[in-house]
Formats: structure tokens, C-alpha cells, sequence
């Protein structure tokens, strides 16, 4: 099947970078959210991604408006009728993402592919409420989408062959290199970072170090280009304790248990750079 309409369901910070990587690899793009302001947000951030571009030459100003031309904005899930693959990229909570796929599939034409940009979900779970399940797959990209290379391909216990070749070939037209994963908590890049993440908030919880000299730490001593706090912060405090939720829901081990530090960071709204503060304090 050629792909040639993209549906990206959410326009957050990780859609709208999906959205942008599509359209620059010559796909039409409607780029989904529930309210007109999200998707005009999650646009101004394409603008302001390409603009930063154009100014350092990277590609041309015309460029530029031929990638915008190429995104149509939607604030209704039945636009997916139109759409040839659609990647699902909102909050990471099984019940929200299970009712858009449930919706998606009755919407969408037989052909669709639909994909989640899950990072620790299973895909079989939510292909399982879907009439479609050799025709669902996770797409897991890294963020910010537009930079890093990666994609985590994850197969759910029904996906066809075809799917996932489909999705590999995809992922290179957007210009990406995807690494084929199987579907277990966390997949590869979360069941290892995460952990690393939960055991640097435990020695800020103990007092092993400040928050400065732990991240300091890691990017002076193991090469990291950010230090584990700063990522978490990046990343999002409620994220990271969703996810460490999921592997330890998902294993039963003890080594996975969310620190208490962290629960009573995203307790206080203190969600790292979105809120303004978490382990460092934003303006």
C-alpha cells in the first residue's frame, strides 16, 4: 500500500512533531486534536521548528510553505475516513487511547493502518478493541521528533507482516531508522531509561546529591548530553511516573517501584518544564 494521507491523532508536543516530519517527507498531514486552539498550537510549534530551519539553511523559505500547504488542521476523529495510516499520539493512559481506536476503526477505511506512539502501552491490548488487529502496530518516536532517529517498531501479538514492513518503509521516507522491538512493558528505550531516571529521583530522595551534581554526574562521567533530572524534567514528571507505573504493573518487580519523591512531585503540580518547575525551577 502507498501511504500518501497521514492522520496524526493529538498535537502535542510529540503529534505536531510527527505531523512536521510527515509533511516534510511529502505525505499530506491532517494533524487531529480535540479543541481548534491544541491544533493551532501544535502548528505555531511546526512554524516555529521550520522557520529555525530556514534560518540556518537548512531548507528554503519555499520549502518551508510547501511542508505548511501540506498540513490540513481537524478537530474530528472522522476526518480519519480520509486518511491512508494514522499515528495515535495522545496522553499515555490506556483507557483514552483504547476509546480513539475504537472510534478510529469504525471511521477509517478498511486499508487503514492505525498506530500508536505508545511508549510503554501494549499493543496487543489496544489492537484487541479494534475489528483490526493484524492492521494495528506501535510507532514509539523519540523526542523531539524532528531531531532524534529512532523509531521503536513494536508488533502486537496480530499484526501482518505487511504492517510492519509498511511501517519500516514509512519510517525511512520520514527519515528515521526504525528498530523493530517485541511488545513488553516499556518496550526497550523505556524498560532501560526510566529505571536509570527512578534510581537518580531516589538519590535526591535519600540525599545521596543534589539534583545539579547527580546530572552533573552522569553527563561528566557516562557521556550523557543531559543529565537524568533534567530529562525527567523534559520528558515530564507525570510521564515518567506513568510509565514506571506500567512496568511495575506490568512485571510485578520490586526494581521498578515509582520513588515516593516523584509521586509527591506530580502530587504538587510539579510536572518539570510544562508547569514551570520540577526537580529545577522554569520561567
Amino acid at each position: 500500500m502507498n501511504v500518501q494521507t497521514l492522520m496524526v491523532v493529538g498535537a502535542g508536543q510529540m503529534g505536531s512533531g510527527i505531523a512536521q516530519v510527515a509533511a516534510q517527507a511529502g505525505l499530506a498531514v491532517i494533524l487531529n486534536d480535540l479543541k481548534q486552539e491544541f491544533v493551532e498550537r501544535g502548528l505555531a510549534t511546526i512554524v516555529k521548528n521550520l522557520s529555525r530551519s530556514v534560518e540556518k539553511g537548512k531548507i528554503t523559505a519555499e520549502e518551508k510553505e510547501a511542508v505548511l500547504g501540506r498540513i490540513t488542521l481537524s478537530t474530528d476523529l472522522s476526518d480519519g475516513r480520509k486518511a491512508d495510516f494514522v499515528v495515535e499520539a495522545v496522553t499515555e493512559n490506556m483507557a483514552i487511547k483504547t476509546e480513539i481506536f475504537r472510534k478510529l476503526d469504525d471511521v477509517c477505511p478498511p486499508h487503514t493502518v492505525l498506530a500508536s506512539n505508545t511508549s510503554s502501552l501494549p499493543i496487543t491490548e489496544i489492537a484487541a478493541v479494534t475489528k483490526r488487529p493484524e492492521k494495528v502496530i506501535g510507532m514509539h518516536f523519540m523526542n523531539p521528533v524532528p531531531v532524534m532517529k529512532l523509531v521503536e517498531v513494536i508488533r502486537g501479538l496480530q499484526t501482518a507482516d505487511e504492517v510492519y514492513q509498511l511501517v519500516e518503509d514509512l519510517s525511512k521516507r520520514m527519515g528515521k531508522v526504525p528498530v523493530s522491538v517485541n511488545d513488553f512493558p516499556g518496550f526497550v528505550s523505556n524498560r532501560v531509561l526510566m529505571p536509570m531516571i527512578n534510581e537518580a529521583i531516589y538519590c535526591v530522595y535519600e540525599g545521596v546529591a543534589t539534583p545539579e551534581a547527580i546530572d552533573e554526574v552522569m553527563k561528566l562521567g557516562m557521556n550523557h548530553p543531559m543529565g537524568p533530572l533534567t530529562l525527567a524534567d523534559f520528558i515530564g514528571l507525570d510521564t515518567c511516573l506513568y510509565i514506571m507505573e506500567v512496568l511495575y504493573e506490568g512485571f510485578g518487580d520490586s526494581k521498578y517501584r515509582p520513588c515516593p519523591l516523584l509521586r509527591k512531585y506530580v502530587k504538587a503540580g510539579w510536572l518539570g518544564r510544562k508547569s514551570g518547575r520540577g526537580f529545577y525551577v522554569y520561567n
